[in-house]
């Protein structure tokens, strides 16, 4: 036997309850007077002071050039392909790296291009960058 009826059990209750509410309040305004005063009496301390200056390394810019027949320069020297695996191996072991810049002439095979990219990439260098005439 129930005690109540089905619909007395389905009510939804419209208020909140707010003792809950009230102790957590409580609580927190009883912490809050305890720390505050302790919060005010600070001890002075003497910190060092610590003088740093950023260091600046730039890192050296390298210029690759593919010319529209497909030859190479470095820095507008000309390079065979085996000197240019060499030049590349040799500045991929530096520390901090150099920056690549690869400029590709319009009319050159994009094959040479590529060459040089994998080359680089085999040589280690992390920092290949794309150099561009804008357009008039």
């Amino acid at each position: 036997m129930a005690f109540g009826t089905q619909d007395e059990a389905d009510e939804v209750m419209n208020e909140i309850n707010m003792t809950p509410l009230v102790d957590v309040m409580l609580v927190l305004l009883i912490i809050f007077i305890i720390t505050v005063p302790v919060m005010k009496h600070s001890v002075n301390v003497e910190l060092p002071r610590a003088a740093n200056q950023p260091e600046q390394i730039q890192p050296e810019t390298i210029r690759l050039s593919v010319q529209a027949d497909g030859s190479y320069h470095w820095n507008g020297k000309a390079v065979s392909d085996e000197e240019l695996n060499t030049l590349l191996q040799t500045e991929g072991a530096k520390d901090p790296q150099p920056d690549l810049h690869i400029r590709g002439d319009r009319d050159v095979r994009y094959e040479r291009v590529a060459q040089a990219m994998a080359s680089a990439q085999r040589a280690g260098l992390r920092k290949i960058g794309f150099v561009t005439d804008p357009q008039p």
